[in-house]
């Protein structure tokens, strides 16, 4: 796919350290002579557009749409800024996590964004590339103020002493159309694998579905469970409310301090596979973690760790006697008589989906709290059949779990190679002149909000709570 890059024939020193050598015709400017700011106002009937971090600037009905979320930004928009196709917008609190892009859309944003408009003869789309890189986004990170990650804020005037690369404008052109082509193909492979590690999980949850709904024994006689997304049951199967069975502890409210080496904290991002994974979870001290196992909150292995906010219903079985505490946003389900992985084959299955699809409608952001989750029914066969199934469950799956795994390590791989090379091509560590001469003109696709390129932007992101948050503080400055 590299089409056997080379490096330039010379190069220079930029005197910029995250641009580092740069081809000898190239240029190096700041921004401020590369980009304009504009404050262009008064425009309250035009579309609201957002910046993403995994996309850049998109519509905000497509972030919506595939958010669940509703709008519920500042009504009066008479203040918000006039973006126009070709103009480049940027989150002033997420720029240093890569919430900057080109727009292809004339729309507004928030007052707590910056619009720059290229100057001269430069081309956006190369500016685009090269400011969604990882090393802009450390240098801007670099530049931006604040006392926490969650308040440094990326000024325009610090944006303007910026320095960045500027090759020849034939070249930026060369530039865009080579990285537009491999861009499209990187997608398109993604796009694939994406649609393998559907169907295995498909069949997955059809599997799961049948064990935890039916049990193991095709002959088995069956009642009505008295409840519609459920269905008929086996006859000697209980249908209650899950306290009957699990005690469901939450989580203390409280923000902690986070330290290098300490103490695992168990979130969000930690239940969303099926068993618990802390190996990229953040971490407290001691002092801390004695307060937030404090009242029996301290987990041990059987237990689950379920998810009450923003991707309500994943959870986690807890496999060993790691020590960790719960951290936000999640809660504690445990029992001393029942099989916990069973429970979390059944909080997993389709069943369980319809029921929580149904416990959250009318819901403007999806939570869960402590007593509508002692309340989700449950089925409880006797626990001699729920270690059969489980058994049964570990064993058929671990067939389907091992391509699915292979899948997703091809996607993140891809994802690498995308990032690198897109890296070194925008500041001329590779050259591509040569192998762009050989592509073949394609159309200019504008693609929509990409389910397949946008993993994790709930979990990492919440795009549209993060605008009214900046909304809500460029008020405050004012």
């Amino acid at each position: 796919m590299l089409h056997n890059l080379k490096p330039y024939p010379a190069y220079k020193d930029s005197g910029v350290p995250w641009l580092g050598e740069v081809p000898e015709h190239w240029e190096v400017l700041p921004n401020r002579a590369l980009f304009e700011e504009v404050k262009e106002r008064d425009y309250p009937e035009e579309q609201l557009l957002s910046v993403t971090i995994s996309q850049g600037v998109i519509q905000q009905t497509d972030l919506l749409t595939n958010s669940s979320k509703k709008d519920s930004s500042n009504e009066d928009k008479t203040k918000y800024k006039l973006v126009k196709p070709g103009d480049i917008a940027y989150n002033k609190m997420r720029a240093w996590q890569g919430a900057i892009g080109v727009s292809r859309y004339r729309g507004i944003v928030s007052p707590a964004y910056v619009v720059v408009r290229p100057r001269g003869a430069q081309n956006p789309n190369y500016s685009h590339y090269l400011l969604r890189t990882p090393d802009f986004a450390k240098e801007a990170e670099r530049w931006s103020y604040g006392i926490t990650s969650d308040q440094w804020s990326l000024r325009p005037e610090h944006f303007k002493m910026i320095y960045c690369s500027l090759p020849p404008k034939d070249e930026q052109s060369v530039i865009v159309h080579y990285l537009d082509h491999i861009d499209r193909r990187i997608r398109h492979y993604i796009r694939a694998k994406k649609k393998l590690i559907k169907l295995l999980e498909d069949q997955k949850q059809a599997i799961i579905h049948q064990a935890v709904t039916r049990g193991l024994d095709p002959n088995v006689k069956l009642k009505p469970s008295g409840v519609e997304w459920l269905g008929e049951v086996p006859e000697h199967w209980d249908v209650v409310a899950l306290r009957r069975y699990w005690e469901v502890v939450d989580c203390k409210h409280v923000t902690v301090p986070f330290v290098d080496e300490g103490i695992p904290l168990a979130s969000v991002r930690e239940v969303q596979s099926f068993d618990l994974n802390l190996s990229t979870s953040k971490r407290t001290n001691k002092e801390w973690y004695a307060h937030l196992i404090n009242g029996g909150r301290q987990p041990k292995k059987g237990d689950l760790i379920y998810c009450r906010n923003v991707s309500v219903g994943a959870c986690a079985f807890v496999t060993s006697d790691e020590t960790f505490a719960m951290g936000q946003d999640v809660c504690l389900i445990r029992s001393e008589t029942e099989n916990g992985r069973f429970l979390n084959y059944f909080m997993r299955s389709p069943a369980m989906q319809q029921q929580l699809s149904l416990v959250l409608i009318g819901s403007t952001f999806h939570r869960i709290n402590v007593s509508e989750i002692k309340s989700l029914l449950v089925v409880v066969p006797p626990r001699n059949e729920q270690d059969l199934i489980v058994s049964s469950l570990d064993a058929s799956l671990s067939k389907l779990n091992k391509p699915i795994e292979l899948a997703q390590r091809e996607i993140s791989l891809l994802h690498e190679y995308r990032t690198r090379l897109i890296a070194d091509i925008v500041t001329g560590k590779l050259d591509v002149r040569e192998a762009a001469a050989n592509l073949p003109e394609e159309t200019d696709e504008i693609e929509t909000f990409d389910d397949a390129l946008a993993e994790d932007e709930e979990l990492e992101n919440n795009e549209i709570e993060n605008e009214q948050a900046g909304e809500l503080e460029e008020e405050v400055l004012a």
